[in-house]
C-alpha cells in the first residue's frame, strides 16, 4: 500500500499597493482628527466652569445676569478686580489663608509619615487595631465631629485663632493610609542594614525611608494645600472675626440672602486660584509618579 500525499493548498494574499497603504494613512489620520476634536469637546466641557469664571470676572454685573445668558464679554470691565480689594481685606485674608493651609499641609506631612511609617514597617501590640480605627475615620464624614470639636476648642478658648484652626487638622485618616500605603512599596533590606549598623527607627525613618517617599510627599502635600486652601466650612465655623477669617469665607460674603455679586465672586474665585495652579504646575511630574506609585501596592 504506498501513501499518497497531497499537498495542502495555501493562500496567498496580495502585497499591500500603494492604494492600500494611502487607504490605511487616510483611515489613520482620520481616527487621529476625529480622537483630537472628542478629546478637544471634552476638555472644554470640563473647564467650561472656570472659563465661565474668567470671563465673567471681567464683565459687568448686568453682562453676567444678562437673559439669555452669553458666554463671551461685549464690554470689559476690570472694576471687579479693584472692588474685591476696597469690600474684603484681602490681602490679610489671603495671608491667613496661606498660614493656615501652609501650617496645616506642614504638620500633616510630618504626622501623617511617621504614622504611616510605624504601621508600614513596625511591628506592636494592637497595630491591625490602630490600622482599623484609621479606615473607620477614613469613612467617617468630618461633619460628623464639627460639632463636638467646636465645643472642645470653644472650652479652650481657641475660637478665633490660629491654633483653634490648625491643630485639629494637624493630621488626618486618609494622609496615614496614603503613606502606609506607599511605604509598604519600598525594600526593607537598606532599613534592615541600617539597623544591624546600629541606627535607631527615627532615623531610619528619617535618613533612608522619608527620602525615597518623596513623590509621595509631594503628593500627599498638593492633596492637604488644595484641600485647606479651598475649605469653606471649617474656617467659616471657627472664625467669627473678619481678621481672622480666610479667603474662601471672606468671599462667601459677597453671597447675600438676597442678593449675589456674581461679579465681585468670580473676580475673588480667580485671585484665590491662581497659587493653587502655580503649585499644581511645580509639582505636576512628582504628583503622577507619587499617585502611580503609591497604586502599585
Amino acid at each position: 500500500m504506498t501513501d499518497v500525499s497531497v499537498d495542502a493548498p495555501t493562500l496567498s494574499l496580495p502585497e499591500p499597493g500603494p492604494v492600500a497603504e494611502r487607504r490605511h494613512g487616510l483611515s489613520g489620520t482620520a481616527l487621529r482628527v476625529l480622537l483630537y476634536v472628542s478629546l478637544a469637546v471634552v476638555a472644554f466641557a470640563v473647564l467650561l466652569p472656570v472659563i465661565w469664571m474668567l470671563l465673567s470676572s471681567v464683565k459687568p454685573e448686568h453682562d453676567i445676569l444678562a437673559h439669555p445668558a452669553q458666554l463671551w464679554p461685549t464690554h470689559l470691565t476690570f472694576t471687579n478686580y479693584s472692588e474685591v480689594f476696597k469690600q474684603i481685606p484681602f490681602l490679610r485674608q489671603f495671608g491667613n489663608t496661606v498660614l493656615f493651609a501652609g501650617a496645616v499641609t506642614l504638620f500633616s506631612l510630618f504626622f501623617d509619615s511617621m504614622t504611616g511609617y510605624a504601621l508600614a514597617r513596625l511591628e506592636f501590640p494592637g497595630k491591625r487595631l490602630l490600622f482599623l480605627a484609621v479606615l473607620l475615620f477614613l469613612m467617617l464624614p468630618a461633619q460628623v465631629t464639627l460639632v463636638p470639636v467646636y465645643q472642645l476648642l470653644s472650652h479652650l478658648h481657641l475660637v478665633n485663632t490660629f491654633p483653634g484652626l490648625i491643630i485639629p487638622r494637624a493630621t488626618n485618616a486618609f494622609g496615614i493610609f496614603f503613606m502606609r500605603q506607599f511605604f509598604l512599596g519600598i525594600p526593607n533590606d537598606m532599613s534592615e542594614a541600617a539597623r544591624i549598623d546600629g541606627a535607631g527607627e527615627f532615623r531610619i525613618y528619617s535618613r533612608i525611608v522619608l527620602p525615597l517617599a518623596m513623590p509621595a510627599l509631594l503628593t500627599l502635600g498638593l492633596f492637604h494645600l488644595m484641600f485647606n486652601w479651598n475649605d469653606l466650612l471649617w474656617p467659616l465655623v471657627l472664625t467669627t472675626d473678619t481678621a481672622m477669617q480666610t479667603l474662601p469665607a471672606g468671599l462667601a460674603m459677597f453671597m447675600g440672602q438676597h442678593v449675589v455679586e456674581y461679579g465681585l465672586l468670580m473676580a475673588g474665585a480667580t485671585m484665590a486660584m491662581v497659587p493653587m495652579l502655580l503649585a499644581f504646575v511645580v509639582v505636576q511630574r512628582r504628583f503622577i509618579e507619587g499617585i502611580a506609585t503609591t497604586g502599585l501596592k
